[in-house]
């Protein structure tokens, strides 16, 4: 295992967490581009963590099972097209039980999120549907992961 490559690689998915949600606060939108840099992003990091074909196959199986059940909300108007794509590429990165504690980080996240949102909506007697910036709860479910990577020596 190339854990400086490695840990380089973590440190760009960072970068691109932060990217993801400074747009989707400005704009409401994740950008296709970076939703598939990050995908792209997580081949060198196989790679880098001494990943087995079997792994990288149990990787690609979990992410498209994020991806479809995620797509199921994006139907029903849950969430954006952008945050579905983000959490699949996220999937590519993560072994299925982190990405089980992402989606448990990221759900508590985003309901204070929601919260807040709709508190401010109302607050400010604003018209017009309350859109959520779910990128923001998602890339802190990812920082969170990540901060365990580095700062858990318990664990």
């Amino acid at each position: 295992m190339n854990g400086g490559l490695a840990d380089l690689l973590v440190a760009v998915l960072a970068a691109m967490l932060i990217v993801a949600v400074i747009g989707d606060v400005r704009e409401r939108r994740i950008p296709n581009w970076l939703n598939g840099a990050i995908a792209l992003a997580a081949i060198p990091f196989w790679i880098a963590s001494g990943l087995g074909l079997a792994e990288i196959g149990i990787q690609i199986g979990a992410a498209l099972v994020v991806f479809l059940l995620f797509a199921i909300a994006f139907r029903f108007g849950a969430m954006g097209g952008g945050d579905v794509k983000l959490l699949a590429a996220l999937a590519l990165w993560l072994p299925p039980l982190a990405m089980l504690e992402l989606l448990v980080v990221m759900s508590l996240a985003g309901g204070a999120l929601t919260i807040a949102m709709a508190l401010r909506h109302r607050l400010a007697r604003a018209e017009g549907k309350l859109k959520i910036p779910y990128g923001v709860a998602i890339a802190f479910g990812g920082f969170w992961l990540i901060g365990e990577r580095y700062l858990n020596q318990f664990g």
